[in-house]
């Protein structure tokens, strides 16, 4: 192997040398293992560098030029010559310690070029094109030279230059919020701005015509594109500035109001990878490992203290109104005190918390979400004073912490913490220390956390730099007391799981509970087959789901889930997340034990993933296998439109006898007039079988194929 790479890179420096030329304009080429994806990269005539992509011969991305903008310094774009160039290859297989499957393979061919400027102050800067099988990956690198010790970028000017005027599945370039739903446009119909108001989210800011990632485009001959980026660290978050008249993305950095610059560095640092995913079809979308494959390994060693798990909790009863979050407590003296005003609603009681824990405990449920146990939800949003409000250790009067732990304990069960930081940093980042020791010495190796309302200080955004640090700062601290971490209100995914592998989930899209209060009627029967094509590709998702009591007319006449019974199973194999909740009330479960045995039996830990068809906002069905029992659970969802889907269970393992079970719509399911109408039926599949399968419009089915 060595040999052969030695191979490749002396062919490709030699074919470079004779590219470059007088004017200084040089012409570089890199392909993916298969050929089939090609990377050019060349410097024009003043110098300035710029790179085009082929699939299949075709030009994806044309002209697309590369640079920066800086405060208090001259842009670093052109008068640039080739100082050093190499082409390579690298290939090998790593585990992943939990995932979508057991084995990932990391193969692919770079492209490295060190470049500097041909005049005063003479700057460096490095280019590196990686590209695989389905897709490429894309960075700078800012080497350490004399004379710059520090960069204050303005803005990164990075273009995408696409060459037809794609069908694209966007959310809007919200600085602070991805709880959007998705449009689906052309590129040149693209009008982010008109979403910024909105009166579902708790903030939002959207200052340009551009779109957050990850971004999915269709072409007219099948060709599927997604933008998104990789290994975001210390750096801002990207969204994508689109030119509707020339069909143009260009990288459009998160920034801040309190500086005038949106990234700040130290050299030597590299910028995060700029990722495009390209593939001929859409589920290989979802197969693709580009993301985590262009992140460093394991940093933490051994996570096996993190269990992936189902769980259930007081979070849906919050939202529909049953229970609150808060107590009642007052504010005396710059102390929360129980006043005597409780209100009798708060949800997180050490009476309904054990009710979660015993049906988690009968029903193969390995972990309960206990949301409002600590004092501070009486002034946790809306506030301007909201720092020092939350403290992550002081439970209210009717939570004991210490016999809820002591009896989930003896369950077989464990308790999730849950930290809602209130977006106020200081207060969290002061409190970490506490907060993680006080869940390592209960036994509690999971938090969901917390960033509703502003940011606090004043000025930053969800997705700047500043937060980018808070959200990995949090986890890579949880680590060291053996804590992992479901970011909530969140930045965006890159793949940083590989990593940190204590970074196991996170939401970052309009989720589940929009359906139990949002005034536009939650979420349409296209969103969740649009977001399995976007929001999923950047990483696993915590969307909660499993509502059995879809109506749910004696709390919000208002509201509803708008999918059936069957979609809401067939989720927990569709959207991927190392753990799932169980997010309905315990009543309603116990009120369906037939379709509660899916939940019962599904697995949450994958050794294999099939994508076995789909459609971008139309329909998808996933097959995964279950690590270490060999089981198979499918999962299918489409919109709004009824479609009959044919599975071929060829990658069922041969000669293996499976206990077969489907749910799946009844003859009259409908989304919105039927939505309960489910049938549940025993099946003989094998390895030679085939099926075809109705789906109501809103619709799914899953099935569960246990090894006998």
């Amino acid at each position: 192997m060595k040999l052969q790479a030695f191979s490749i890179a002396l062919i490709a420096l030699l074919c470079f040398s004779c590219n470059l030329r007088n004017d200084n304009s040089a012409k570089l080429k890199v392909e993916s293992p298969n050929g089939k994806i090609a990377v050019q990269l060349e410097l024009d005539k003043l110098g300035q560098p710029f790179y085009q992509v082929q699939f299949n011969n075709k030009k994806v991305v044309d002209t697309s030029y590369l640079g920066f903008e800086f405060v208090d310094a001259e842009p670093l774009k052109g008068n640039l010559k080739v100082i050093s160039a190499k082409v390579n290859s690298f290939n090998e297989t790593w585990e992943m310690p939990w995932g979508e499957q057991g084995k990932v393979e990391n193969n692919y061919r770079y492209l490295t070029i060190q470049l500097e400027e041909t005049v005063a102050p003479n700057r460096k800067i490095g280019l590196t094109f990686k590209v695989y099988d389905d897709g490429i990956g894309f960075r700078y690198e800012f080497p350490e030279q004399d004379g710059w010790d520090e960069v204050l970028i303005k803005e990164e000017e990075t273009q995408f230059n696409l060459t037809e005027d794609y069908t694209t599945f966007w959310i809007p370039g919200d600085w602070d919020i991805y709880e959007h739903l998705y449009s689906t446009t052309k590129l040149s119909e693209i009008d982010a701005p008109q979403y910024a108001e909105h009166v579902n989210l708790a903030q939002t800011y959207i200052p340009e015509n551009a779109v957050n990632t990850p971004v999915t485009l269709v072409g007219k001959d099948g060709v599927h594109l997604s933008f998104h980026e990789a290994a975001l660290v210390d750096y801002s978050g990207m969204t994508l500035k689109v030119d509707t008249e020339n069909l143009s993305l260009k990288s459009h950095l998160v920034g801040s109001e309190n500086t005038d610059y949106k990234v700040k560095r130290q050299l030597p640092f590299n910028t995060p990878w700029r990722t495009i995913q390209i593939t001929d079809n859409a589920p290989n979308l979802i197969a693709s490992k580009l993301i985590v494959n262009l992140n460093e390994p394991n940093k933490l060693g051994d996570v096996s203290w993190f269990k992936p798990m189902k769980y259930t909790g007081v979070w849906w009863e919050m939202h529909l109104g049953k229970s609150s979050w808060d107590y009642g407590m007052e504010m005396v003296d710059g102390q929360w005190t129980d006043t005597g005003k409780a209100h009798g609603r708060h949800g997180a009681t050490t009476e309904n918390v054990k009710r979660f824990i015993d049906f988690s405990a009968k029903n193969n449920i390995g972990g309960v979400l206990v949301e409002g146990w600590n004092t501070g939800w009486e002034r946790w949003i809306g506030f301007d004073d909201r720092e020092g409000v939350f403290d992550f250790v002081t439970p209210y009067p009717d939570y004991d912490l210490d016999e809820v732990t002591r009896y989930a304990k003896e369950k077989g069960v464990e308790i999730i913490m849950h930290h809602e930081t209130s977006a106020a940093t200081e207060t969290y980042e002061k409190q970490q220390d506490t907060a993680y020791a006080l869940m390592q010495k209960y036994g509690m190796h999971a938090v969901k956390s917390g960033y509703v309302g502003k940011i606090l200080p004043k000025g930053e955004y969800h997705h700047g730099q500043y937060m980018v640090n808070q959200y990995n700062n949090a986890a890579i601290k949880a680590a060291k007391y053996e804590v992992a971490v479901n970011a909530h209100e969140p930045i965006k995914a890159t793949g940083l799981r590989r990593t940190y592998p204590n970074i196991i989930s996170r939401e970052g899209l309009r989720g589940q509970e929009f359906n139990a209060w949002a005034e536009d009627g939650g979420n349409p029967p296209e969103h969740l087959p649009i977001v399995a094509f976007t929001r999923m590709l950047a990483g696993p998702i915590d969307f909660t789901p499993g509502i059995f009591n879809i109506k749910f007319n004696e709390y919000k006449t208002q509201n509803q889930v708008n999918t059936t019974l069957a979609q809401q199973l067939a989720l927990y194999v569709v959207i991927y997340s190392p753990i799932q909740m169980a997010a309905d009330l315990v009543e309603h479960y116990e009120a369906n034990p037939e379709p509660l045995q899916f939940i019962k039996d599904v697995g949450v830990d994958w050794s294999d993933t099939k994508v076995l068809n789909g459609v971008v906002g139309d329909y998808v069905t996933i097959a995964r296998k279950e690590k270490n029992t060999g089981n198979w659970f499918v999962g299918g969802i489409t919109d709004e439109n009824a479609r009959d889907i044919d599975i071929d269970f060829s990658f069922l393992d041969k000669n293996e006898d499976y206990d077969v079970r489907i749910y799946k719509d009844g003859a009259n399911a409908h989304w919105d007039k039927n939505p309960l109408d489910i049938k549940i039926e025993k099946l003989k599949i094998d390895s030679t079988s085939t099926l075809k399968i109705h789906l109501a419009e809103g619709g799914g089915f899953a099935i569960s194929l246990i090894k006998k």
